[in-house]
Parts: structure tokens; C-alpha cells; sequence
């Protein structure tokens, strides 16, 4: 990778990039920024405590982490460079790897992405008003619908959920297609009855929801969800634990995707690993970032379902914890 000494992109988190001449910094130094998502979700939390622990470590790199539109986003900006790793959806890296799935990356597959680890399983969330009256994915016909932004893996989720219950988009009475802070305002006014997130458990958007309005986790199961995961088998099933969030007081069965930490081969392998060794390298100090990774996240985990090949710097560092990779 050719090391940016001469122009680097600098980002203050949450903000646009600005690019700036490196003159006044450091030689040799590689900058790493790392893409996530909305400030209300999982990854950005995960993203931003990842930079900072490689930050810490003192060796070479400089991360920052960006809130974006998410994994769709994410794989599009690894594409043109504009991001150097990103936190995805694996489903959403498995599309763009194969150039195949979502409209974005139909006949763009980009075999240049590599992945950096496997993190925390993404469960879909599907919130409903109490008051809405609904109690399956059935009962979403005719009702006002988040469905995440547009382009967005929770759309295509929301879409592939929806299908397996035999309903589409124009089924519902509004299909709202915004971020997961808008779908926030939207069901606290009354604006919609029901919101998809495909979110780590503990994601503060959906304590927020659970906080200010009374809401029920409608459940993804049975035939429907197994008939999902056989022709989607990037999915798995997920059961959110009773009083994950105010008000739910029983499990429910959902499924899930899986977030992960990707890379393209524009990255060196001597890059990849000082930021594995940096970020992983203590795997209690990984977990102390977010409850997502402190309940889900293990080396041997970590390297399962990958939906892109992992990159050489990886290799190199999951071979030194022990971890059967090739």
C-alpha cells in the first residue's frame, strides 16, 4: 500500500473527511480510517474503541473511526478508498465480494476485499408499538414501516425477513426509508408503528425506543425463519434474552447476521497485523468495549463464516493465538 506520507485523509469522528498535506507529520506513519455507522448503533461504538486501542499501541498506524450510512456504504467507500477497513454485515460483504445480491454491487464484484475478523453477531430487531397491534411479521400489512435507510443492509434484511413471511414493500401502508435516529422520532410521535434494525443486542437506538415509548420485540421463527436461513445461509438464529431492554420481559427468537471487521489487499499485511495485534491482541480489552463483543466474541468465532478470504495480515496474527487458519 502506498504509504500516506505525501496526502492523508483525516477525519475528526463523525465528521467528513478533509484532506490535508503531510508535511508536519510523522514519516512512515500509515493512517487507517475505519468506517461504521450510525452514532445510535453498535458499530460505531466498536469502531471508535477499536481506533483508540490502536492509537494507544504506538506502532506506526493513526485510526480514526467515521459514522457512515453503514455496511452498504462501508463496502462502496473500501471500493474507491475513501475508507481503509470498515465494520459490515457479513451477508452485505459476501454481496459485494461476489458482485451480486444488492443493486449497489450487481456486476462490481470487488475480489480485492479481505477480512480482518468476525465480530458479534447483528440479530434483527423488529420493534413494534404496543398499541400497533402487532404480534408477528404478518401483522406489519398495512402498518407504517421502518425499514432503514435506503441501499442499507437492514433494508435488504428487512426485504429477505418480510419475503420469507410472504410479503413485500407495497404490502405496507408506508414503507419509511431512514436512518435508524429518524426511525427513533418517528415511532415516538406515533409517525410509525413498527421499526427493523439489524443491530447488536444493547444497540442504545433501540434503549432509546424501549425508554420513551412501550414496545415489543416481534419474533422471526419458526418455518419462516427456517425457510430464511436455508436460502440465506449467512443468517442464524438468535434468541434476545428477556430484559435485554426495558419492557421485554420474555425471550424472543430472532435471527442474526454477523458484523465484521473488513479490509481490502490495498492494506499491507505488515498494517493489517500491527492493527490486529493493537485491537485483538488482549482479548479482554476487546470485549470492554461494547457488551456485543464482551457476550459474543472469541478468537475461534472470529475466524468462522467469513464471507471474504482473510487477509494475509490475519493470518499471521491469528496463527500467533493459536487459531487453525489457513
Amino acid at each position: 500500500m502506498k504509504k500516506r506520507t505525501q496526502k492523508v485523509t483525516a477525519l475528526v469522528l463523525g465528521t467528513a473527511a478533509a484532506v490535508v498535506t503531510g508535511t508536519a507529520l510523522a514519516q512512515g506513519t500509515t493512517f487507517l480510517t475505519i468506517g461504521s455507522g450510525s452514532t445510535t448503533g453498535v458499530y460505531f461504538p466498536v469502531a471508535t474503541g477499536m481506533a483508540k486501542m490502536i492509537n494507544d499501541a504506538g506502532s506506526g498506524l493513526r485510526a480514526n473511526a467515521r459514522s457512515t450510512g453503514g455496511s452498504v456504504f462501508n463496502m462502496n467507500a473500501l471500493a474507491t478508498g475513501e475508507l481503509d477497513a470498515a465494520v459490515a454485515q457479513n451477508d452485505v460483504v459476501y454481496y459485494a465480494y461476489k458482485g451480486t445480491g444488492l443493486d449497489a454491487f450487481k456486476g462490481k464484484a470487488n475480489n480485492k476485499i479481505r477480512t480482518m475478523a468476525v465480530l458479534y453477531p447483528e440479530v434483527l430487531h423488529v420493534i413494534a408499538r404496543k398499541d400497533a397491534g402487532i404480534n408477528s411479521i404478518a401483522d406489519l400489512k398495512g402498518k407504517k414501516v421502518v425499514i432503514g435507510d435506503l441501499g442499507s443492509g437492514t433494508e435488504q434484511t428487512a426485504a429477505q425477513v418480510m419475503d420469507a413471511y410472504g410479503l413485500k414493500f407495497d404490502d405496507l401502508g408506508q414503507a419509511l426509508r431512514v436512518s435508524p435516529s429518524q426511525g427513533i422520532s418517528l415511532m415516538q410521535d406515533k409517525r410509525a408503528d413498527a421499526l427493523f434494525y439489524t443491530v447488536g443486542v444493547g444497540a442504545s437506538a433501540i434503549a432509546q425506543i424501549a425508554q420513551t415509548v412501550d414496545v415489543k420485540l416481534v419474533p422471526v421463527a419458526g418455518n419462516q425463519a427456517a425457510s430464511l436461513i436455508k436460502k440465506y445461509p449467512f443468517y442464524v438464529r438468535y434468541n434476545v434474552s428477556a430484559n435485554s431492554y426495558r419492557g421485554i420481559g420474555a425471550t424472543v427468537p430472532s435471527v442474526a447476521v454477523q458484523a465484521t471487521l473488513v479490509t481490502t489487499t490495498a492494506l499491507s499485511e505488515d498494517a493489517v497485523y500491527k492493527a490486529m495485534k493493537a485491537a485483538f491482541g488482549e482479548e479482554k480489552d476487546l470485549k470492554a468495549i461494547h457488551p456485543a463483543l464482551a457476550n459474543n466474541f472469541s478468537y475461534a468465532k472470529a475466524v468462522q463464516g467469513l464471507p471474504a478470504p482473510l487477509h494475509p495480515g490475519a493470518v499471521k496474527f491469528f496463527k500467533e493465538m493459536g487459531v487453525n487458519v489457513k
